[in-house]
């Protein structure tokens, strides 16, 4: 892909975080966006920003709600680019003492949100023989820290489905496992408290996410990547 191109992205979690901030930063060079978040005043909040988009409340742990906002979004392409971004991370403690719910919402939302999403868009795309995947991992898919060994899992799944799904797609398209890095953001506060003000911001993070992520091609399949 280039980045001059125009491009139809897809992408989760889009309201909040590094989802917002690499939305702001697709849609200002131009590219169709298509998002979607878990609350309707946050979506609503993004649409209003970029009125150019499109985006939608989805529950990705939920397969009919993913299925259905598909749909709808193939109904304007195929996706050039599908970027799964939705996460949570557990509040920090000893994993004995994560409780069955918390385990369970993350592993519904990190892992099996992506696979719905990949069951809905995939393949559409496979039948073109095109697009790039990207999940969004973490520098806890290929290290592990005390008090988060949910999050931690989860990634490393993300890790693994991703370079499995690499070995199944076609020629012409990729998947990626992509660590953003360490950024400013709700999640990294509830890992690192005041110590993430020492980080760089989401939209600053952006201004060099945006354009290595629209760079990305076949060429990166099955490459665990960092964004520099």
């Amino acid at each position: 892909m280039s980045v001059k191109d125009k491009l139809r992205i897809v992408i989760t979690g889009a309201t909040r975080g590094l989802g917002q901030a690499l939305v702001l930063g697709m849609a200002e060079l131009g590219h169709e966006i298509h998002g979607c978040g878990t609350s309707e005043a946050n979506v609503e909040a993004l649409q209003k920003k970029v009125p150019q988009g499109k985006f939608a409340v989805v529950d990705v742990t939920q397969e009919k709600s993913v299925a259905s906002w598909a749909r709808s979004v193939l109904g304007h392409g195929l996706p050039d680019l599908l970027i799964n971004n939705a996460a949570l991370i557990n509040k920090p403690a000893p994993l004995w003492e994560i409780s069955e719910k918390e385990f369970s919402l993350l592993i519904d939302v990190n892992i099996k949100g992506i696979a719905n999403v990949i069951r809905s868009f995939v393949p559409s795309m496979i039948a073109a023989k095109k697009g790039i995947i990207v999940n969004l991992s973490s520098a806890w898919g290929r290290s592990v820290s005390g008090n988060f060994a949910p999050y931690c899992a989860t990634k490393y799944a993300v890790e693994g489905l991703t370079k499995a799904l690499a070995q199944e797609l076609p020629k012409g398209m990729a998947a990626i496992p992509l660590n953003p890095g360490i950024i400013n953001t709700d999640m990294l506060k509830t890992a690192f408290g005041d110590g993430a003000s020492s980080y760089h911001s989401a939209n600053t993070w952006a201004k060099s996410a945006v354009p290595f992520i629209l760079g990305l091609n076949e060429a990166n399949n099955g490459a665990s990547l960092t964004v520099p």
